[in-house]
């Protein structure tokens, strides 16, 4: 799921699975076999997430996944990764990553990922949490320093 500012849907998809598939883990995504059987292929969503991201700032949790899975790279000046943003991490005390289903309870009083996983529901969630530290976030950037960690190193390929 890709969202914009304002959390509209840009695109939300299934991908058809590229192999076997043994358990669609019903139970944890709620997703069934006819969901995934006329998806689009993952080349085709791909291209269509590059398309969109190209030259934007991106903003989510975990965008190193995100970006090693898609098979894309992004410059890092316009990456927005909220599981790297070190104030979010200060005030919680926390010098490991918090998932995202914490950081939205305790900064927005929401919750998240009740029952199963809703990528558009995470979508939203991550640019609800920026907005709401995007001023302190950009102020960092505009003065030429980085309020995150590194990615892991493992995942640098994937920042430009």
């Amino acid at each position: 799921s890709v969202v914009d500012y304002r959390g509209s849907i840009l695109l939300d998809t299934f991908v058809r699975p590229t192999h076997h598939v043994h358990s669609l883990r019903f139970l944890e995504t709620n997703i069934q076999l006819s969901d995934v059987a006329n998806a689009p292929v993952f080349d085709e969503v791909r291209n269509r997430v590059a398309s969109l991201v190209q030259s934007k700032i991106i903003v989510g949790h975990s965008l190193w996944v995100f970006l090693s899975i898609m098979g894309l790279s992004h410059s890092t000046l316009e990456t927005r990764d909220l599981a790297l943003f070190r104030p979010l991490r200060r005030k919680l005390h926390s010098s490991r990553i918090v998932d995202l289903p914490t950081l939205v309870h305790i900064y927005m009083g929401r919750k998240i990922g009740l029952g199963t996983e809703d990528s558009l529901e995470n979508a939203r969630a991550c640019i609800d949490l920026f907005r709401s530290c995007e001023v302190q976030f950009e102020d960092v950037v505009h003065v030429g320093a980085w309020p995150c960690d590194l990615p892991p190193t493992s995942y640098s390929q994937y920042f430009t």
